[in-house]
Formats: structure tokens, sequence, C-alpha cells
């Protein structure tokens, strides 16, 4: 495989950007390789500036469940863009993906629409802490819900492929009010309740996790969750930027039958461009400004381009009644040949890992035993043979509709094929 062109980008990139890159994944140190710079993609099929063509189990880190360059998505956005790329101005469309949106996800009466996963997380605890008047958060360890101050601790994915344990420049007094869960853990949250109850705002949670690798919820656990919080008078949040209209098209919130308080989604609502949305209960929504005192605000929130990506992807979602059939039973397939090539799969519908361990992972202490060397050649022999994966063993592969039956059936050869070398 011919690098040359990505290898001379990466050089000059290093330059005038932190490690090359715009996100910390991206730069690949955890698997040994220079990272590739994409020139182009079309369904599932990414092509680097070398001409080397993959299929792509990346999807951009989930947001292109329909495939890449979607024709009626990029239809829609060529449109908004003739209009105006941004008004920093109410626009009808807002309207429609909202409703949209609580069509799908009745549980958010309330939304508003934001740039980032990370704006959406921060904006929603900011609401819940205005709502019960309370400073204390709970957290589960390897969970990853943004970059903002108070919730880098333990955040899983990223930080841990650089083995960071917590982000430096965050001081003590911004996670103060952080407090610390195991994932799939009832007593470890039954003790933070016991100690702060009084205190604790809310709980944040990402349903099936999808940052310390995939590691679906135990049975009853979320049930368990939405029980204590309402016990205590917190608010359960929903992080389902990664999980909304991906595991259902009303998310891990419809598909584990569990309704929390607020919701933050990200990537699929945005339809790849730059959008997300938090919400949530009525009354708790209505402390936002400039209802309420909770402040929050954005220039580009709901800007006109993002929009219409959104709404043309929910509504190919709509239109497409087998698209989680489909995704689930292409998903399977290659569960089955990670086991057959003696990895440990942890998969909730189109969101799988492969994990070197010898017993299921269900924990974050578990998660990051794993055999982190194997996973990177793991990855180099999935690379040299036309498969992009995540390059971090602690990253969700993506499964889109776009991908054929014959792209699935190449893809477990060649993972059938990893002999551990």
């Amino acid at each position: 495989m011919i690098t040359e062109r990505s290898e001379k980008l990466y050089a000059e990139a290093c330059g005038y950007m932190p490690g090359g890159v715009n996100s910390p994944v991206r730069a690949c140190r955890s698997v040994g390789t220079t990272p590739l710079f994409i020139e182009r993609a079309k369904g599932s099929r990414i092509w680097d500036e070398d001409g080397n063509e993959f299929i792509d189990y990346v999807c951009s880190w989930g947001p292109n469940i329909l495939g890449h360059a979607c024709e009626p998505v990029i239809s829609a956005v060529k449109a908004a863009c003739e209009k105006g790329l941004t008004f920093g101005a109410c626009h009808k469309s807002e309207i429609e993906l909202a409703r949209l949106i609580r069509k799908h996800f009745p549980s958010m009466e309330m939304l508003r629409l934001v740039n980032s996963g990370t704006e959406a997380v921060m904006s929603a605890i900011r609401a819940a802490r205005g709502f019960t008047g309370k400073d204390k958060i709970i957290k589960f360890e390897g969970c990853y819900h943004g970059h903002s101050d108070g919730l880098l601790v333990k955040a899983g994915s990223g930080l841990m492929t650089q083995s960071i344990p917590s982000g430096a420049g965050v001081t003590e007094g911004c996670t103060r009010d952080t407090l610390l869960a195991k994932y799939n853990d009832e007593s470890s949250v039954r003790a933070l309740f016991d100690e702060h109850g009084g205190e604790i705002a809310a709980l944040i949670v990402e349903p099936c996790a999808a940052n310390m690798g995939v590691v679906p919820p135990k049975e009853g656990f979320l049930q368990f969750l939405r029980d204590i919080t309402a016990e205590h008078g917190a608010m359960l949040i929903f992080d389902e930027v990664i999980t909304g209209f991906r595991l259902s098209d009303g998310g891990a919130q419809k598909l584990y039958g569990v309704t929390p308080d607020l919701t933050t989604l990200g990537k699929i609502v945005g339809g790849g461009m730059p959008l997300a949305a938090y919400g949530g209960r009525r009354e708790i929504m209505e402390c936002v400004a400039p209802l309420g005192s909770v402040y929050q605000a954005g220039t580009l929130s709901g800007n006109p381009c993002a929009v219409a990506a959104g709404i043309a992807t929910l509504k190919q979602i709509e239109s497409t009644p087998d698209i989680y059939e489909a995704l689930d039973k292409k998903s399977a397939v290659l569960e089955e040949a990670m086991k057959s090539a003696g990895l440990n799969v942890n998969r909730c519908g189109s969101l799988m890992t492969a994990f070197s361990n010898s017993k299921k992972v269900v924990s974050y202490d578990e998660s990051r035993a794993c055999d982190t060397e194997k996973y990177a050649k793991y990855y180099r022999h999935l690379l040299r043979n036309g498969i992009y994966a995540a390059p971090s063993q602690f990253e969700a592969m993506f499964v889109s509709y776009a991908h054929t039956a014959e792209d699935i059936e190449r893809t477990a050869e060649i993972i059938k094929a990893f002999n551990g070398e």
C-alpha cells in the first residue's frame, strides 16, 4: 500500500496543528501507523490521497449511517447553501427538524439545536443544575461526554487511547462537583446517592457505552438508574450522541424501554454536518433562556445547511423501514467473523468492538485491561487489506446501510484471516 502522499501531508500538518490533527485519535499513534489523508468518499468506500480504496467502518465516527455522500442529503445541503450558509436568525427548517426529532424521541418535549455533542451535553447539565438548584453530577468511568472541563475525568475514548487519565488544564475546581461511578455497577451508584443524594443534580450516562469500546448495559441497569434518580430528585440524562438513531429510530431509550429526563443527540441527527441537540421534559427546558435563567447561545446553532442535512437524513431513515434489521444482520456476520479470528466481541446493533480479552468486557476496568498491541496488529491487518477501521481499541466499529453484501462478505473473509500477527 503506497502512502507517500499521506506521509508528506502529515509531515506538513504537524507544523501547523498539534500532532498534525484536529482530533487526537486521528493521529493513529496507538496503532503504529501514519494517518491517511482522505480525498473523497462515496457509499461504503473512501479513497485516500494516494488513491488507495477502503471499505469504511469508521463512517465519520457514526454520522454516516446511510453511507458517504448519500444523494438526498447532498442535494438538500446544496439547495440550502444556495440560499445562504448562515443567517444567525430563525428559519422554518429549524421547526421541521425539531418536529422530526420529537416524533422519534417523545421524551424531548422541548429541545434546542446546537453545534456539537460536547455543547449539547454541557448545556443539558447546565439545564439540570438550573432546574434542580443542585450542583453535583454523577458520570461513569469510561463514558465520554465531550471535552468540557467538568466531564474530563476518566472519560474513555481518546483519553484512554492517549493514556491520559484526565485532561491537563482542567482544574480541581472544575471537577469538584463531578462524582464518579462504575458503569454496570449498581452498588457504586447507590453509594454515591447514599452520601450525596441531596446534592446531586443529575446522573449522565451513555445508555450503551461506546467510548471504552462498545459495552452494553447489563439487564436492568438503566431501569435502576431511572429509579434511583427519581427517588432522589436528580435528573437522568441519556447521552445519545452516538446511540441516537443508531440503535433504533428512537435511540437506546426506545430499545431498552427507559425514559430519561434529558437527552443529548449528535452525529446522525446532523447527517454529517456540525449539529447536535439537547432536550427533555418541558418544565426543565423552560428554564433555558430566554424563558428562564439558564443561559446558552450559539451564533451557528440551527444553521440552515446543517439543519437541511439533518432533515434529509432523518427522512431517509423514515423511508427505509428495514434499515435497522438490515444493519443488524450485516453486523452479525462481522461479529461471527471476529469470533472466528479469536477475538472477543461486544456488539449492540450496528455498533461493535473487537477486544482481545479472554472474557466478555462489561466494565471500564476490563476494557482497560485488554491487549492494545494485539488490536494494533488487527488494525494494520485490516488496513493492509483495504478495510478502514477505528485506529483505537476503545472506539466503535460502525456499519452503514450503504455496506453491500459483497462488502460484508469481503470484510468477513479478511477478518477471519487475521492470525494475531
